[in-house]
């Protein structure tokens, strides 16, 4: 019989990972009595923990208001692991394609949890807007047209999903039982539009890539100006990435 693998407590190791994911969750900057305090860490420990987070390049410290936030450190670690994904590697083609013909910015998400959406694949063209994404960029999942789809493959309850809800900013709110209707239609037809609600000026249009069981894992997204975007051009694009994402579920 194999001997189950005995885990130990490594107090420090814990408790930097739970300032990093604080610090990822806040939209904020947070100082050390609120990290300390969220977290329950005497802030003497918690300083010294974040020092060494500090040190490597991991957490940045603002020197006016003495507030600290996640570093791009971070984002060089994620994309060593993005490096590695054969998703990222699978789905690099199609977005350069998708955003040569149509001349949007195409993106490949992955679905990473009930928390959070990572971008894994990007691929940007040159247009008069510029959108503040990157690879390994993090965002809550039920965010814009790819939030709509996890909640529409998923087996979270409408009463999970609005405590969730609650928490995201929009430029242009929409309410609760309006996404829901949302959300039941891009069940329905297989995509979800975003025009405005989340980045204002902004349309996105996402299709679900789902696993064999019907629940999703990623999402093929496109963003472009709505001006740009009348809605023959919406569904257009809709049914050309329903098409790209039915085709990358045979390989996931």
């Amino acid at each position: 019989m194999r001997k189950s693998t005995v885990i130990r407590a490594v107090p420090a190791v814990s408790r930097a990972v739970l300032i990093i994911r604080l610090l990822g969750d806040s939209n904020v900057p947070l100082n050390l009595k609120t990290i300390s305090d969220s977290l329950n860490i005497l802030p003497s420990t918690c300083l010294h923990i974040i020092r060494v987070l500090v040190h490597e390049n991991l957490v940045q410290m603002d020197s006016e208001t003495k507030k600290y936030q996640l570093a791009n450190g971070l984002i060089s670690l994620a994309r060593s692991v993005i490096n590695k994904s054969d998703f990222a590697s699978l789905v690099q083609p199609t977005l350069d394609a998708i955003s040569k013909q149509w001349g949007v910015t195409a993106m490949g998400v992955e679905v990473s949890s009930k928390q959070h959406i990572v971008v894994m694949a990007l691929s940007k063209v040159e247009s008069p807007f510029r959108l503040y994404v990157d690879v390994g960029s993090r965002f809550p999942t039920l965010v814009s047209a790819t939030g709509r789809l996890a909640a529409a493959f998923s087996d979270q309850s409408w009463e999970e999903l609005e405590e969730q809800f609650k928490k995201i900013r929009w430029d242009k709110p929409i309410k609760f039982k309006d996404w829901k209707t949302e959300v039941d239609l891009a069940h329905k037809q297989g995509f979800s539009v975003d025009r405005n609600n989340y980045i204002d000026g902004i349309t996105l249009i996402a299709t679900p890539i789902l696993n064999q069981n019907g629940f999703i894992t990623h999402t093929l997204v496109v963003a472009s100006l709505s001006n740009n975007l009348s809605q023959k051009k919406v569904n257009d694009l809709a049914a050309e990435l329903k098409t790209k994402s039915k085709s990358l579920e045979l390989y996931i």
